[in-house]
């Protein structure tokens, strides 16, 4: 008796993936090109699955996990989900941050050889699902990106956690901090990826290595990996859960709204203009200060601290003074 039983990779029937399983080899493909192969609820949850079934089924001796299209690997997740749902209901964020996890712990946990085959952007959280990867080759086009002080959210799902220990620590500042991308060849001298191969040569390269690995001896894979994880393992268990909620209790907060809102209206954010309300004793927390304010003429309260109008009743407001940081 097989325990779990293995299914066949279509009868997930899964919509925001390709699940492929053939000759000793699992790829997952991350199937949203319109949007850069951006991660939504739905992608996470499949892909999660996916590698679940992957895991189990000892047909599949490595897992390849790639983008569709010639674009993007991935860009991580999709501010279109995030601004429309996250920004009024933060604690969805968390849900959403949930699958986010999940799926990560069962591509590391998978039990296999993982390799990230990188055929375009790899931004934000593709690059922290490309070094949940064991290992991997990419394109010689290609970008990797992190983006999260730009863009407003701190990359502490795999960025912060795995890119001081893969190219060391004042790289991983770089690249986290200035948010700059970095190419293929700088990629590969820093040791974020294996080996970068011309575009038309890709697959070519993705399936040599994945021979050599399924020549190996499974059990003896299999715990070699968890020892290499180690490092990876730590850090992540340590601060992954404390980033959950960090970040979900800041999706509604001003830096968020202006990162996100800045993607969406095509520019960059005004962060000089968060610095002055700072500096001239305004709030750069929330959009329209703390919630500070009472209305003398219908008793609301918790009404922001920049408000010169009740937002109940429409009668003027007392601003109050100093407490709107």
């Amino acid at each position: 008796m097989v325990y779990p039983p293995a299914q066949p990779a279509e009868s997930f029937g899964f919509e925001r993936i390709i699940y492929e399983k053939r000759e000793w080899r699992a790829t997952v493909t991350i199937n949203r090109p319109a949007v850069l192969n951006a991660l939504d609820y739905q992608t996470l949850t499949e892909m999660g699955r996916a590698f679940q079934d992957a895991s189990f089924d000892d047909a599949v001796a490595v897992l390849v996990l790639t983008g569709a299209g010639e674009r993007a690997f991935c860009t991580g997740a999709d501010l279109r989900e995030q601004r429309e749902h996250f920004l009024a209901y933060p604690r969805d964020y968390w849900k959403w941050m949930g699958a986010f996890i999940e799926a990560h712990d069962r591509l590391r946990n998978i039990g296999k050889p993982t390799v990230a085959r990188l055929n375009g952007l790899v931004v934000g959280g593709g690059n922290e699902f490309n070094m949940a990867c064991d290992l991997a080759v990419a394109a010689d086009d290609i970008t990797i990106r992190q983006i999260g002080t730009a863009r407003g959210s701190v990359p502490a799902a795999g960025a912060t956690q795995w890119l001081p220990l893969i190219i060391g620590d004042r790289r991983a500042r770089e690249m986290i901090w200035l948010s700059e991308p970095i190419d293929a060849r700088k990629a590969l001298d820093w040791g974020l990826v294996n080996r970068t191969v011309p575009r038309a040569e890709l697959d070519a390269a993705v399936d040599e290595m994945v021979e050599k690995l399924i020549d190996k001896l499974p059990a003896i894979m299999r715990y070699t990996k968890e020892q290499t994880n180690f490092w990876r393992n730590l850090s992540w268990s340590l601060t992954v859960g404390h980033a959950r909620d960090w970040l979900t209790e800041h999706t509604a907060a001003l830096e968020t709204y202006e990162g996100m809102m800045s993607f969406t209206e095509k520019r960059m954010p005004d962060v000089r203009g968060l610095r002055e309300r700072a500096a001239s004793g305004g709030s750069s927390e929330r959009l329209w200060g703390a919630w500070t304010q009472t209305c003398p003429h219908c008793g609301a309260t918790g009404l922001p601290a920049e408000f010169h109008f009740c937002g109940v009743c429409g009668k003027p407001l007392i601003p109050t003074e100093g407490l709107d940081g």
